[in-house]
């Protein structure tokens, strides 16, 4: 390419040079031109002119034309009388020897006639002035035509090679350049291949890489589907039915490991977590891990986190989605990040300080610019904590009731704060009972346990509990569900906060489902529709609950797979169309109940009443108070 390219450069430098040899040729020719006209005489047609005018005005004498001496003419209009005009400056003209009237510049002399030479010797110095001033302003030299075509835009250039022959040699130029890496490659040793598939950024872009591919090939689209043909008819197959979406398992996290808790990501809703207490058949393996699922990525985790303990609850940040939470068995609370590494950036200490007995539940509470992480554990220590702050609680608080016997202790199991409340909590405990506590003191309450009003209704410890989301044009925000170890779920009205109990009181359910015929680990509302809500029970069932359609059966049921418990569930923050379930095998279950997640306008106003109904049934019937006898 580079002989080409001087081949190229040679002869634009000879076309250059030829059009300079060229104008330097007409420059030449106009010069020579211009120095014959000024020597030769006047053309005939000019020495027609002179006779006219000198016959005119008068010829010159002969004695003047052929005097070889400068002489001084004669002002143009002079009477040829011998008055003497005097001019001076450098308009004045002086007659050469060769007849041509010439410019004086540099000096001033007086002109007048003499008795040798008569008046009319002027017209002939005006004569060869007039001539030398014609070649000065009107002959000029002729201008090049620049014709614009393509010639003149791109020059031809002429080589040897042929298109196929220059196609074979950059062909054999490639692969001489591919059999060159290749030997290269291939000369390198086992230690230098080693150290090229171990190193970071190698790994990194595996990484990445093979997540990417996996994402497109799990993408479900039907890339032939036919628009053209018309949907077959027949009945939806979301109505009523509870279809299984994925499940997520990886044989080299969740062996030998359960779930014990799961959540959905506040900003990606393909994006749940999970996680994992320790496997006791892996001593190397770090106890406690936690997952994050992609549901485009079924077969491995998109992220991958590590403890030192059994993870026991996770949740994500609601204000920051890089972030995420975990209270573990020894009651650390540990701080992951999306954009780091497998360990925590931030963690609590083992101290007295913070939690020592094992973490079950939290929640964040507050809004995006103060807001705080609250933390319980079975020791009846409640914490908040500054999300950038895990050293030491901004606020610790102990839960102690004096009614019990051996220790005044509240054992905490589950937590939950209603809507728009930061202050004011309800704990669930180990022996059953739920209580209600706060913060901070408020009017009419003090800080700590209210020791006064009780929830009793449970005959085992109280595994989960919710409250009802403020969503719709009616507010239930005072309800909540509860779930135990007694196989039931019981439906609560909260107390008023402005009307707390002097006296010990005794709170009773307002409504008992006993259709479980196991543990039921776990029950939430869903975040759309007033009236459902889920249950998850030790057998493996998932029940969904329609409180206007019906309170004795589930309107919808599914047992998993593998007939192992479900420790846990939660529906997806965007609609609630899905849920996802966590299991005592390790594997992850997501589930879509379809149509049933969209409520009808009149679903608030049908709650009310079937909330009138049953409050009123139940209390006769004596529902509510057969379940402790179970």
């Amino acid at each position: 390419m580079s002989d080409k390219r001087r081949a190229e450069l040679e002869a634009k430098r000879q076309k250059l040079a030829e059009l300079r040899k060229a104008r330097a040729d007409r420059m030449k020719a106009d010069t020579e031109r211009r120095t014959t006209t000024e020597i030769a005489g006047p053309t005939p047609v000019r020495r027609d002119l002179d006779d006219l005018v000198n016959s005119l005005v008068g010829s010159p004498s002969r004695g003047s034309r052929e005097s070889g001496g400068d002489r001084s003419p004669s002002i143009p209009g002079t009477p040829s009388m011998g008055n003497m005009i005097g001019l001076a400056g450098p308009s004045a003209l002086s007659m050469s020897g060769s007849g041509r009237a010439s410019r004086q510049s540099d000096f001033s002399t007086s002109i007048g006639p003499t008795p040798n030479q008569p008046s009319s010797s002027t017209d002939h110095v005006i004569e060869r002035d007039l001539v030398d001033v014609e070649q000065e302003l009107f002959v000029l030299p002729r201008k090049e035509r620049v014709s614009y075509n393509k010639e003149v835009q791109t020059t031809a250039i002429e080589t040897d090679d042929r298109p196929d022959d220059y196609e074979e040699n950059l062909r054999q130029r490639i692969l001489r350049d591919h059999d060159i890496e290749k030997e290269r490659l291939t000369q390198l040793s086992e230690e230098e291949r080693a150290g090229i598939l171990t190193a970071p950024e190698f790994l990194d872009f595996v990484e990445q890489s093979s997540k990417i591919l996996q994402r497109a090939l799990n993408d479900g689209y039907d890339y032939i589907r036919d628009y053209t043909v018309g949907a077959e008819s027949g009945e939806d197959d979301s109505e009523g039915r509870i279809k299984r979406v994925c499940e997520f398992y990886d044989e080299r996290y969740g062996k030998n490991r359960s779930i014990t808790d799961v959540d959905w990501s506040p900003k990606y809703p393909e994006l749940s977590i999970a996680s994992y207490n320790k496997n006791p058949a892996a001593l190397n393996e770090p106890d406690g891990i936690v997952a994050v699922w992609n549901l485009h990525m079924l077969e491995r985790p998109e992220f991958i986190f590590h403890s030192q303990s059994d993870v026991l609850s996770v949740t994500f940040s609601p204000f920051h989605s890089n972030l995420i939470f975990g209270g573990t068995y020894s009651g650390q609370i540990l701080l992951w990040d999306t954009r780091s590494k497998h360990l925590p950036v931030l963690k609590t200490p083992l101290s007295a300080a913070g939690h020592t007995h094992p973490v079950y539940a939290m929640q964040m509470v507050g809004t995006q610019n103060a807001h705080n992480l609250i933390t319980s554990s079975t020791d009846g220590t409640v914490c908040s904590w500054l999300v950038d702050m895990l050293a030491q609680p901004q606020e610790t608080l102990e839960l102690v009731h004096a009614g019990h016997n051996k220790t005044g202790e509240v054992a905490i199991t589950t937590l939950d704060f209603p809507d728009n409340e930061t202050t004011t909590f309800w704990v669930g405990t180990e022996e059953g009972s739920v209580y209600q506590a706060n913060r901070h003191d408020r009017a009419g309450a003090k800080a700590g346990l209210n020791q006064h009003d009780v929830y009793k209704g449970h005959a085992g410890p109280v595994m989960s509990l919710h409250f009802h989301p403020l969503i719709g044009p009616v507010d239930f925000s005072d309800l909540f569900l509860t779930s135990s170890v007694d196989w039931t779920v019981k439906l609560w009205r909260a107390k008023s906060l402005a009307k707390p109990s002097t006296t010990p009181h005794v709170i009773p359910p307002l409504y008992s489902f006993d259709e479980a015929d196991d543990y039921v680990y776990d029950v939430k509302w869903h975040p759309a529709h007033p009236a459902v809500f889920g249950t998850a029970d030790g057998s493996g069932r998932f029940d969904l609950w329609n409180l206007n359609t019906d309170t004795e059966v589930p309107v919808a049921s599914t047992n998993l797979g593998s007939g192992r418990a479900i420790n846990k569930l939660q529906w997806d923050r965007k609609d609630g169309r899905r849920v996802a379930l966590g299991g005592s095998d390790g594997h992850l279950y997501i589930y879509d109940i379809g149509d049933m997640a969209l409520p009808r306008e009149s679903e608030w106003t049908d709650l009310q009443k079937t909330l009138a109904g049953t409050v009123g049934g139940g209390q006769a019937t004596g529902v509510a108070e057969s379940a402790p006898g179970r």
